[in-house]
């Protein structure tokens, strides 16, 4: 990596963290005229910045305004990034429905797995937070999606992830669809314990495990 290159995703990464838009904005612009890869922007500058404003979030150095303010500038580098991003328009595009469960409006890493994701050329359906498990299901057989991906960063809400799959055995359509699972008090035991197909920790490898998931 070029110092150029990791001075400005240190500085996209940074603008995030100290809420500043037009920063973003700037080192966004500053690192697309430089050439570099738009993806590696997202993922190793704004979403970074994104992660450490979580852990600020979670030390209670930051509160929900501040995180607020935080998304709001990784949004205007995002804006910039993604008319940048370098998709495969002849690569086949497999589909993926995507949304916050039930009971939790929390959606930046919903978001940007969803960047992710298109980024990797999938057709991705956001059906947005607050979704109820049956409505996974029922956007998935509409649009013969091939994999089914559930957010959440409340443990509250979790258990909403398992009612989707128990509702796909159910209808003994399980084998249909691959299913991720992620966020916060997500982990690989939990995606385990409930059947998910896979579960990862950001939305890079969430996207490289979902074309991993087609691949087989």
């Amino acid at each position: 990596m070029t110092d150029l290159k990791e001075k400005l995703l240190e500085e996209l990464s940074d603008a995030v963290v100290d809420m500043d838009e037009e920063k973003a904005v700037e080192i966004a612009n500053t690192f697309v005229e430089n050439q570099f890869d738009a993806y590696e922007g997202i993922d190793k500058g704004l979403a970074d910045g994104m992660k450490r404003a979580g852990q600020l979030y979670e030390e209670e150095e930051y509160y929900i305004p501040e995180l607020l303010m935080c998304s709001d500038a990784m949004y205007a580098g995002l804006d910039v990034l993604r008319t940048h991003l370098k998709c495969d328009e002849n690569e086949e595009k497999h589909k993926v429905v995507i949304g916050v469960v039930e009971g939790d409006t929390h959606d930046i890493g919903k978001n940007l797995v969803k960047i992710m994701m298109e980024t990797e050329g999938f057709e991705v359906v956001d059906l947005g937070r607050d979704i109820p498990p049956r409505n996974f299901v029922e956007k998935a057989k509409e649009i013969n999606a091939d994999i089914i991906c559930l957010s959440t960063l409340m443990t509250t809400t979790m258990c909403g992830m398992e009612e989707v799959i128990k509702i796909l055995n159910e209808e003994n359509i399980r084998d249909k669809f691959k299913v991720m699972v992620g966020g916060g008090p997500i982990s690989n035991s939990f995606a385990e314990r409930i059947g998910a197909d896979a579960y990862t920790a950001d939305a890079s490898k969430a996207a490289k495990r979902a074309k991993e998931l087609v691949s087989a």
